[in-house]
């Protein structure tokens, strides 16, 4: 299989988990609105408070991941998808295949982590 061919199957699994996102992202935000405190015990509310908690950060994963996937979708169209955007070289298909929304290939991905850990969404794989 060429690199194109590889590509555009990336793209496929982009826009399918794009997809997938959107509805967890919308049940996820409909489940949020919905909760409310029916009163209870102190225990149903330390429960209730926990579980909203939990919700929350797996929103802002899935947003973020989602955030990660339009930029990818925008670089296809834009013809940079697949390029390192700190050496410019092609990011390995298999660098690709674990992480089709990176934008750095392993080598950039380290430099990038050890000068500014924990500020890029993107993590190695």
């Amino acid at each position: 299989m060429s690199r194109k061919e590889a590509l555009n199957k990336l793209r496929d699994v982009l826009l399918l988990r794009r997809e997938a996102l959107r509805k967890a992202l919308d049940g996820d935000l409909s489940m949020l609105q919905s909760l409310s405190q029916d009163g209870g015990d102190v225990m149903d509310a330390a429960m209730d408070t926990a579980q909203d908690e939990i919700s929350s950060q797996l929103v802002e994963v899935e947003s973020r991941e989602l955030t990660q996937i339009e930029e990818a979708l925008s670089r296809i169209r834009d013809g940079h998808y697949g390029e390192c955007e700190g050496c410019e070289k092609p990011i390995p298909l298999a660098r690709l295949q674990a992480v089709p929304y990176a934008t750095s290939c392993i080598d950039c991905a380290r430099k990038q982590e050890k000068f500014s850990p924990r500020m890029y969404g993107e993590h190695l794989s």
